[in-house]
């Protein structure tokens, strides 16, 4: 996106009459039971201590507040309006409602954006230009609305919201699906507590981004969730999150349309874009967001991360009354990376002294179902585990057995966990979900209590990691591998160039080489005789390759002749190439012939870029060739990266024991290598309004050498500006 165009975040302040306002006008409101305008009325009267004006002509007072005509007719000017009318009144209403004044708007009406009709496209934008021009904030179309938990009101047609416990809480959610965020709210019932639950809907004005840097500012929010499709704006999402990461407030997210099917479905449901799944990996680790793949993760995990601080190892301990549980979380653990380090010897004494002689000293620890007998026993090795030096974590593996001890174990337990210095989670492994115990683990703030091994370690991981990256995130810096002189004169290459067009191989390694990026030494003939000539004065063996814009994929079309080793060959190969591309459909125009030198050895790599819609330029590493198809085993980040961050990238690959030198081969040149992907990152970021796609493949990495063999550069449809 063009940073001419950006708007800036919403200040917590610009969103502070909208989202706690201390006047509410319901225009639409209604004395019929389970209509929207009824419900909202309700849910605004859950202890606010605000004015709510209902507004209807046909109604002299809804449920004991007196009712107005119109917005007019209020004593006052209210802070928030709802607006719980047909689509096709949304537009004036609001345009009265910005010229009196009001701080903030919420519009139920669907019927804009999300429909792809021309003209209700043009609604939903002359809303956004209402609320550019007024400055009053609005939430919508197409949304559920406001649930404001730290003042006790519902800018919501939510039904239900009046019976759930009203727990004022750390949890903040922005939730694009009103109804994932209400399944989300019911966390209430399980003693979670929240302070906002805010569905933006097609986003017109107010979104994801502006929601997060809202909870960002607020003092009741200490850890955010995220249940999104997507986002227009990649750079204020960026700016969004890290923000978050800064003052330490945790964001979870679910992203939602990961496949082609969902990205459909998201489209036709409220419009928004939801951009590459690679993408949104790439802002979300370079932001320190918590990803979970599972809608059924993010509870059990913002929870967590609202409650824990900052680890103080980075192992895991393990401690269960059953064997099998005991080896469950040993397995799951394995699986997942997490590290579940010896017993230190001090722990190991203790928990000799606590237990029976036939359980196990060790972690994952058996202290085997004699304890179910003992709560004392539990506590105390429970105590042993916190405190091990080793331990960031205890998890404990949970049965529940009909019986009053397993609720005052539960109780017990709770009070013990009170007292440590380390998290304490709970895996609940029965399928009595509601058994004897579940409710106090739920309802306390001592532990936190999951209903899967897997979720637990996974989360606990996330801990560590978000823990482990914070700081570097934070003082991160980008140094320059490439100059100025670089950008001008790669700006100059590309201005030449049409728009939307792909470049030939020999143009696309001129602009690599522009940023200092090695490629093959090659020379461009037209005839027979000029290419025997140019090879003989590059030295053999040789490539030869036919020089086009049309064919972007040489090999597969046969004009690609390797290991040409003497004149002869170089004459067949010519030959061979000329007839071969004209049998290509199209007859595509040939500019000549390249003669490049044949790279032997080393291990193929692939960098590639591709201009994201919303995050701009992606750089994808992998190894080369066809394995990158094969294997699918890339490396992903926002571009552009430092070269010590593209070596981070390497390393992470599967395929990264080549690299480094393998049963006695030498290692390559990584400092080179990550250096040449760095200078890719950079020509990219530097010409994102110019660059659609490049992909560098392969590159050639030997110990005495890095060179790009291959490139081939799609410009963007647009020039910059």
């Amino acid at each position: 996106m063009n940073s001419t165009l950006r708007r800036r975040l919403y200040t917590a302040q610009q969103m502070q009459r909208l989202i706690r306002p201390r006047s509410v006008a319901v225009i639409g409101a209604s004395n019929t039971p389970g209509t929207f305008g009824y419900r909202t009325v309700q849910n605004c009267s859950f202890g606010f201590t605000g004015k709510v004006y209902p507004i209807n002509p046909r109604h002299a007072e809804i449920l004991g507040h007196a009712c107005y005509a119109d917005i007019e007719s209020l004593p006052e000017t209210p802070d928030s309006v709802v607006l719980s009318v047909p689509g096709d009144q949304v537009l004036g209403i609001v345009e009265k409602c910005a010229a009196l004044g009001v701080g903030g708007a919420v519009i139920y009406s669907s019927g804009f954006l999300e429909t792809g009709d021309t003209g209700k496209v043009a609604q939903q934008r002359r809303l956004a230009e209402i609320a550019r021009d007024s400055g009053m904030r609005i939430l919508g179309p197409n949304c559920i609305g406001i649930m404001n938990f730290v003042d006790r009101v519902g800018l919501s047609f939510q039904p239900g919201l009046n019976e759930l416990p009203m727990i004022t809480g750390p949890i903040g959610l922005a939730v694009q699906s009103g109804a994932l965020g209400f399944i989300l709210t019911q966390g209430m019932q399980r003693g979670l507590g929240f302070s906002y639950n805010i569905a933006p809907g097609n986003s017109c004005d107010v979104d994801i981004c502006d929601l997060i840097n809202f909870m960002v500012d607020d003092k009741t929010t200490k850890a955010i969730a995220c249940v999104f499709e997507g986002v227009s704006d990649g750079e204020r999402f960026l700016e969004a999150t890290q923000r978050a990461l800064a003052v330490g407030k945790p964001v979870v997210a679910y992203k939602l349309g990961r496949n082609e099917l969902a990205r459909r479905t998201a489209a036709s449901h409220t419009g928004t874009l939801t951009g590459s799944n690679a993408a949104y990996d790439a802002a979300f680790e370079r932001a320190g967001v918590v990803r979970v793949d599972d809608f059924e993760a993010v509870l059990e995990t913002v929870a967590y991360f609202s409650r824990a601080g900052k680890p103080t190892a980075k192992g895991i301990g393990v401690m269960s009354a059953s064997g099998g549980a005991a080896v469950m979380a040993a397995d799951k653990a394995d699986e997942l990376g997490v590290s579940l380090p010896p017993l230190a010897p001090q722990t190991a004494a203790a928990l000799r002294e606590k237990m029976p002689d036939f359980g196990s000293s060790a972690n994952p620890c058996d202290i085997t179902a004699a304890s179910l007998h003992d709560p004392t026993m539990y506590g105390r090795c429970i105590t042993a585990f916190a405190n091990d030096p080793s331990f960031a974590a205890v998890v404990v593996p949970m049965f529940s057995v009909f019986a009053p001890s397993t609720v005052e174990r539960a109780r017990y337990l709770c009070e013990v966990a009170a007292g440590l210095n380390k998290p304490i989670c709970i895996v609940w492994l029965n399928e009595w979900l509601q058994g004897p115990g579940s409710e106090v683990y739920e309802h306390t703030q001592a532990l936190t209590m999951f209903r899967s091994m897997k979720r637990c370690l996974a989360t606990l991981k996330a801990w560590l990691r978000y823990h482990e990256q914070r700081e570097g995130l934070l003082a991160r810096k980008t140094p320059r591998v490439s100059n100025v002189a670089c950008a001008e004169t790669a700006r100059t290459l590309l201005d030449r160039r049409i728009a939307g067009a792909t470049l030939s191989e020999s143009a696309s390694k001129t602009l690599l080489a522009s940023y200092g990026i090695p490629v093959t030494r090659e020379v461009l003939v037209q005839t027979e005789d000029e290419a025997v000539s140019a090879a003989q004065t590059i030295g053999y063996p040789v490539v030869l390759k036919a020089e086009s814009d049309a064919i972007p994929h040489k090999t597969e079309a046969g004009v690609v002749h390797l290991s040409l080793a003497n004149a002869a060959a170089v004459r067949e190969a010519f030959r061979a190439i000329k007839a071969a591309a004209a049998r290509l459909p199209g007859l595509p125009a040939i500019a000549g012939f390249s003669v490049q030198e044949m790279v032997n050895g080393g291990v193929e790599v692939m960098a590639g870029i591709n201009n994201d819609a919303q995050f701009g330029p992606v750089l994808v590493v992998g190894m080369g060739g066809v394995q990158v198809e094969v294997l699918r085993d890339t490396a992903v980040a926002l571009a552009p990266v430092s070269s010590a961050e593209a070596l981070v990238m390497l390393q992470s690959l599967k395929g990264y024991r080549p690299l480094a030198g393998h049963r006695g081969a030498k290692p390559v040149a990584l400092a080179a290598l990550a250096d040449t992907i760095a200078r890719l990152s950079e020509l990219a970021a530097d010409h994102r309004q110019r660059l659609a796609e490049v992909d560098v493949n392969p590159i050639v990495a030997r110990a005495d050498r890095v060179v790009a063999v291959d490139a081939l550069v799609v410009t963007a449809g647009k020039k910059e500006s």
